[in-house]
Parts: C-alpha cells; sequence; structure tokens
C-alpha cells in the first residue's frame, strides 16, 4: 500500500470514528438513548458503575481486537485498533459538551444518522467499531444461524436491556436510533446509486441489446443458455444499471419484446470492466 493510500484509509478511519463519537456523546447518551453493540454494552455498563464511557469502550473491545487479529487478519485489527482508539478518546473529549437536542426522538434520529454514516465509512475503509459481528462469525462456526440472525439476536437482548437501566420510553428511542443507525450503514457502504444485474432472454436478443447500448448507454455482454425443458439454445443478455435506470431499461426490453424473460437483483459493489456510463446521443 502506497503512502496516499495509507493516508486516505487513516483520514477516512479517523473521520469516521469521530463521527461515532459525535453522535454517542452528543446525541444518544445526554438523552439516554443507545445503540446496539458494544457501543450499547458500554453505555450501559457507565450508566450502572460510572466508569468512563470512552474507557469502556475501549477496554471492552479489547479483546476482539485480539479475536480479529487471529481471525480476519493483521490489516483489519490495526485498521480497527486506530478507530476504536480514535472513537474512545473522541468520546472521553466530547463528554463534557451539552447536547444538541433535549428532545429524545430528534436526538435518536440525527444520533442515528451521524453514528451510521461514521460506522459505515469505517467499515467501507476495512475497519470496524464493534465487537459483536466477530462474535457473532465465532458463534456461526458452531451453530445452525448466520452471522446476521446472530447480531441481530445480540442487539435486541442489548437494546432490552437498556429498558431496566433507562426506561422502556428511552428503549424504543434507542430501536429507533439502532434502525436509522443501520440503514445509513448501508447506504454509506454501498452507496446511493446502488447497482443492480439485470439477466434478459428474448428471441430479439440482439436488437434489445443495441438498444440497451445506444439509448441507455451500457455495455452488454451475450451469454450462451439452453432450455432445461425444450433442449432449445438460447441468447441471455447480462447488464449492470444503476437503480435509477431500472424502469427505463424495462421499457427498452418491452418495446422490442413484451414476452422477454426479466430478472433483476441487487448488487453491491460493482469494479472493473466497462461499468463506467457511456455518453448517450
Amino acid at each position: 500500500m502506497s503512502s496516499v493510500q495509507l493516508l486516505k484509509k487513516a483520514f477516512f478511519l479517523l473521520l469516521g470514528a469521530s463521527l461515532v463519537s459525535v453522535g454517542i456523546e452528543i446525541f444518544l447518551v445526554p438523552n439516554s438513548i443507545i445503540d446496539g453493540g458494544i457501543v450499547g454494552v458500554s453505555i450501559i455498563v457507565s450508566k450502572v458503575t460510572g466508569i468512563s464511557l470512552g474507557l469502556l469502550l475501549f477496554l471492552l473491545n479489547l479483546p476482539f481486537l485480539i479475536l480479529g487479529y487471529k481471525k480476519i487478519g493483521k490489516t483489519f485489527a490495526i485498521s480497527t485498533l486506530f478507530a476504536v482508539t480514535v472513537m474512545s478518546i473522541g468520546t472521553a473529549l466530547l463528554h463534557p459538551v451539552p447536547a444538541v437536542t433535549p428532545d429524545p426522538l430528534l436526538a435518536a434520529v440525527f444520533g442515528g444518522i451521524i453514528l451510521g454514516i461514521g460506522v459505515g465509512m469505517v467499515i467501507r475503509t476495512g475497519g470496524s467499531l464493534d465487537g459483536t459481528e466477530i462474535v457473532a462469525i465465532l458463534i456461526n462456526e458452531k451453530s445452525p444461524f448466520s452471522v446476521g440472525e446472530i447480531i441481530m439476536f445480540l442487539n435486541i437482548f442489548i437494546l432490552s436491556s437498556s429498558g431496566f437501566v433507562f426506561g422502556w420510553d428511552k428503549a424504543m428511542y434507542s430501536l429507533i436510533a439502532y434502525y436509522i443507525a443501520f440503514k445509513m450503514i448501508d447506504i454509506t457502504i454501498e452507496g446511493f446509486e446502488e447497482s443492480k444485474s439485470v439477466w434478459i432472454i428474448s428471441e430479439r436478443y440482439r436488437e434489445i441489446g443495441d438498444a440497451l447500448l445506444h439509448r441507455l448507454g451500457r455495455g452488454v455482454t451475450y451469454l450462451n443458455g439452453e432450455g432445461a425443458f425444450t433442449g432449445d439454445d438460447k441468447k441471455v443478455i447480462f447488464v449492470v444499471i444503476t437503480r435509477l435506470e431500472e424502469a427505463k431499461l424495462k421499457s427498452i426490453v418491452d418495446d422490442w419484446d413484451p414476452h422477454a424473460f426479466l430478472a433483476v437483483g441487487n448488487i453491491h459493489d460493482v469494479k472493473g470492466g466497462r461499468f463506467k456510463k457511456k455518453n448517450i446521443h
């Protein structure tokens, strides 16, 4: 990794972890709202014991950093250690700063947005701010549950526990904050222009492919297929588009063959090839 790439990585880890600190200390904690994972556990323990939240965030994540080093690798562990350290220091420094709003709903919404963007930046840069993902990976190896299901179970338990400490109304606000943060993480990682893969089967594949190329500005690939029922050879058109182009693609296909088979799926990342859009005349 070049020095420029390293600086870029460090910058986004620093920015992401700093945003998480702002979301926690200036929005959530002053309004007795928690997030899921180690952050939520740390907030609850800090409230019960009086121990500094910044210190707890670092100490509770430390065992999972060691596990992450063994299970995922050195680069991930170093990136995570840096991000967790920045988050812990930032949380400690921001603790005396008064809350932006005393309204718990506003705090849940905007705290969730800021926290989600920050966590998404860190994950997209190759790090993590929460040890529950690593726990879920370890449990997944010896259980029938998926990583996503395990994380969901852990967070439901953590968010429910906050009801006994902060009250059930705050637990419900915490659920709102967690959901918003979860969605913002997805948006930050995947981007607003979510890509979609499209498969089209039609006897008029050549006309449809040319229309997609010239009217939509997207490159297409022709794949060879065979119908399992008839045994006939088929041409399959494969193309990658953004979600904003889906309606226009369907219109183009319908113009040439209203009975064409069309399948659309979501793609989390696109790299290389000729995905860059061509100019349309």
